[in-house]
């Protein structure tokens, strides 16, 4: 196997796991699902969970790139491709389900609360980890 791939696996292990993780939940069947109680209907519990596991895919993925020797400019820029990878899974996930999931169905409140985790995720990498790194010893 080519060394960047394995390189790429070890060094994105828990953002490749979590986001596969995310995808077989995406696709269970409706049918296997457990049945929410109202309150949880109340709350939109639903699109709580959308914003924060898909927020957890951009930041998992945001991680690695901060122990690369990278300029300020050049981590912003991939933390935005990495949000908009994050938002178009998002829709695409929505799509999937809609068309070989059964019991499952587009919801586009669902592909809006995904980017909303993606892009916090975005703007709390940008904040905390950019933010921690320029004051780091022997960064950037």
């Amino acid at each position: 196997m080519k060394k960047w791939i394995v390189s790429f696996f070890k060094t994105y292990v828990p953002a490749v796991l979590w986001t596969l993780l995310l995808l077989v939940l995406l696709c269970t069947p409706g049918k296997d699902l457990p049945d929410l109680c109202d309150w949880t209907e109340l709350i939109k519990l639903d699109k709580w969970l959308h914003i924060l596991f898909f927020g957890m895919v951009a930041f998992f993925f945001m991680l690695p790139l901060m122990q690369k020797n990278l300029t300020r400019p050049t981590l912003q820029q991939r933390f935005l491709k990495i949000t908009l990878a994050v938002c178009v899974w998002g829709f695409c996930t929505e799509c999937i389900q809609y068309f070989w999931v059964p019991g499952r169905s587009f919801d586009l409140y669902d592909a809006v609360a995904d980017a909303i985790g993606a892009i916090i995720a975005y703007f709390l990498g940008k904040k905390y980890l950019l933010n921690n790194k320029l004051k780091a010893p022997n960064t950037l």
